[in-house]
């Protein structure tokens, strides 16, 4: 499948979807390391930090440079850019090499490689890859949004827009009281826990109907998650409604809210 998007050079998304994969293999290799290998360290904000989310941002930065060695790229653990140099990017990379580095330390399987393509302040293109299943998300401005399983069998999918009885997808790492007063408020019988960027690939197969994250993230957080969520059918949105901005000054994401229409 070839991404067409207004100006942009075509992006073969077998392409972009195998770099996704070997990043994803990159991770394995440690993820299957005895603990005291996986080499923990903790960032300036006290976050962990393993040798897989740096080979992961490695073998992801070094390919997306050949395959659009126009489009700049913002990574996770890549360097800092100051918004002056990127507030006037049309187009961008906005990557998460290993999201849900606390579940991978966990060793429980929930984390993901995210990749997503930015065109001004909007999510148009993005790909999730979970290692150890070795399932694939992607969709797009144009293309939808589809599941490639391990066996390579793909199939679109559809935010389940029917269903009088919600489920919420919620943080197996993150829950707040403030996140439970706002889904509250929708008709939700039951709730099915996620690590990382899963809960929007749970909204976009039907499987859940809500997700609301009101602690902090970072764009590339939620940049794919966003791209594929939303071209299954479903809606992100600030928590009142407005809409869900990138590229901002501050790479910091307000809370937010997924959900069908």
């Amino acid at each position: 499948m070839i991404f067409h998007f207004k100006d942009l050079e075509p992006i073969d998304l077998n392409k972009l979807n195998s770099i996704a994969k070997e990043a994803g293999e990159q991770i394995l290799n440690i993820y299957n390391l005895q603990p005291e290998d996986m080499q923990v360290t903790l960032k300036n904000d006290q976050s962990p930090l393993t040798a897989a989310d740096r080979l992961s941002h490695e073998v992801i930065f070094k390919q997306l440079t050949v395959l659009t060695p126009h489009i700049p790229i913002i990574s996770e653990e890549g360097k800092d850019i100051p918004y002056e140099t990127r507030k006037n990017w049309e187009y961008f990379w906005c990557v998460d090499p290993l999201d849900g580095t606390k579940e991978f330390i966990k060793h429980n399987g929930e984390f993901t490689v995210n990749i997503a393509l930015i065109y001004k302040n909007a999510p148009v293109l993005g790909v999730i890859y979970i290692p150890v299943t070795r399932e694939l998300y992607y969709g797009g401005e144009n293309i939808g949004s589809w599941k490639e399983t391990a066996e390579g069998t793909t199939t679109q999918l559809h935010a389940d827009k029917t269903s009088t009885d919600w489920i919420a997808a919620v943080s197996r790492s993150h829950a707040t009281s403030e996140e439970a007063a706002l889904l509250s408020q929708y008709p939700i019988k039951e709730s099915i826990t996620a690590g990382s960027s899963l809960k929007f690939c749970l909204i976009a197969e039907g499987r859940a109907h809500i997700y609301y994250r009101h602690g902090p993230t970072m764009e590339w957080d939620t940049a794919a998650g966003q791209a594929i969520a939303t071209n299954s059918g479903a809606i992100m949105t600030g928590p009142n409604g407005e809409p869900f901005l990138y590229n901002k000054s501050s790479l910091l994401n307000s809370s937010f809210l997924v959900r069908v229409k």
